[in-house]
C-alpha cells in the first residue's frame, strides 16, 4: 500500500530527496508523473483515468508535504523499508490504508515508473 504523510508532518523536508520515485511534494505544489522518473505520453492513473505523463496535476495537500499515491512504491524494488518513514523525525509517514498493494503490484508500479 501507499504511504502517506499526516497532519503531525513540521515540513521539514527531510522526507522529499529520499523518495526514489520523486512521489513526495512540499505542499501546494503540483506533481506530475513524469517527475523523477522515465515516463512519456499516456500514463493510466490508479483510478483508471489516462492523462499525459508531463501533466501537471492538482496537489494532494495544501500545507504539508503530500507523497502521491500513483508514484509511491513503499521504496520495494530500491530498498528495504520506506526510506519517507526512515527519515521523518515526527513518525508522519505511515501507511495510507485507502490504497492496499501487494508487494507484486508495488514492485509492477516501480517498472513501469523506471523503464
Amino acid at each position: 500500500m501507499a504511504i502517506k504523510i499526516t497532519d503531525e508532518c513540521i515540513n521539514c523536508g527531510a522526507c522529499e530527496p529520499e523518495c526514489p520515485n520523486n512521489a513526495i511534494y512540499e505542499g501546494g505544489v503540483e506533481w506530475a508523473m513524469s517527475d523523477g522518473t522515465s515516463l512519456k505520453g499516456a500514463y493510466t492513473l490508479m483510478d483508471g483515468s489516462a492523462v499525459d505523463a508531463g501533466a501537471r496535476m492538482t496537489p494532494v495537500a495544501m500545507d504539508t508535504y503530500y507523497i502521491t499515491p500513483n508514484k509511491c512504491t513503499e521504496c520495494q524494488g530500491f530498498h528495504e523499508e520506506p526510506q519517507c518513514a526512515a527519515v521523518c523525525p515526527v513518525d508522519c509517514c505511515v501507511p495510507d490504508e485507502l490504497y492496499k498493494e501487494t508487494v507484486d503490484e508495488l514492485l509492477a508500479k516501480k517498472e513501469k515508473l523506471h523503464l
